[in-house]
């Protein structure tokens, strides 16, 4: 089991699992398999060794979960053929297969499911130097003239995420082959990026919005996560899957019972001045 934020690399580290197995993969997600007859017929047409990999795997349903339990547990599946009094159970043994499950909720996968995979690993941020790494083998392969500042400055503002910094570089590409002579420097990726309006630490339009929206309209908060979503037009869960953990990490928000709240370090990132207490309440006496 795989499980973190999007963009980390689940999906592509199952497919170098299965290139050092050396064996063949299967790839589907959870929303894909609708019915149990879907995973069924996956399961079926495995050859021995090979790995079947779920994406957003906590959006099974509980049929088809059912289906898998025994799969995973004794290396077979119960099919029943026919309805009413005639309906019979069949068992059929399946090849040895490994399984991976990928999803960014973990908390959302059922308890019979997630205790069954013997391996469960978190995927965090990258550091700055392993996204620099990662946008050198990518600019290798697209062919993008980059100087090193140029790179170092496109990772700081990547959000720790492969996926933002691989989006950031294709942008900043673009720039430099309109507005540069088409190489990424230090100076034309700041340009570029700032056009798409994402600050030196990886922040967008979205973030700051989120972040303005907590402080100027609910004095800082604390403010719910419905509420927020509503105020911004954002859907709850991509505000919590996506924005929240970025912002989490750089300690700018803090989840309390009552709801979020915006740190002392957010308005000084925003150089806003610090939240103003609420006066008292008078009391009778």
């Amino acid at each position: 089991m795989l499980y973190g934020p999007p963009g980390l690399g689940k999906t592509t580290l199952a497919y170098i699992i299965a290139v050092e197995m050396g064996v063949n993969i299967r790839v589907t997600s959870g929303p894909a398999i609708e019915r149990s007859g879907d995973l069924a017929a996956i399961l079926t047409n495995l050859r021995s060794q090979d790995i079947l990999f779920i994406d957003e795997i906590h959006r099974l349903s509980r049929a088809v979960e059912e289906i898998l339990y025994p799969a995973m547990e004794e290396g077979a599946l119960d099919i029943i053929i026919g309805k009413g009094p005639g309906a019979k159970s069949l068992r059929l043994n399946l090849p040895a297969f490994t399984l991976i499950g990928a999803t960014t909720r973990f908390a959302l996968l059922s308890p019979p499911l997630r205790d069954r995979f013997g391996a469960v690993y978190r995927l965090d941020f990258y550091d700055q130097a392993s996204i620099e790494t990662i946008l050198l083998r990518s600019a290798s392969i697209l062919g993008v003239k980059a100087e090193a500042e140029g790179l170092r400055e496109i990772a700081c503002r990547a959000r720790g995420t492969p996926r933002v910094a691989n989006r950031l570089l294709k942008r900043v590409r673009d720039y430099a082959q309109v507005r540069a002579d088409g190489v990424a420097t230090q100076p034309v990726a700041v340009e570029a990026l700032s056009k798409l309006e994402v600050d030196p630490i990886g922040l967008d339009e979205v973030d700051h919005k989120l972040l303005h929206t907590i402080i100027d309209k609910f004095n800082g908060g604390p403010v719910g996560l419905d509420t927020i979503a509503a105020s911004i037009s954002e859907e709850a869960d991509t505000i919590m899957d996506v924005y929240e953990p970025y912002l989490l990490q750089l300690g700018f928000l803090e989840r309390t019972p009552r709801g979020r709240l915006a740190t002392q370090l957010a308005y000084q990132h925003l150089g806003l001045p610090g939240r103003k207490e609420k006066p008292p309440q008078p009391t009778l006496w």
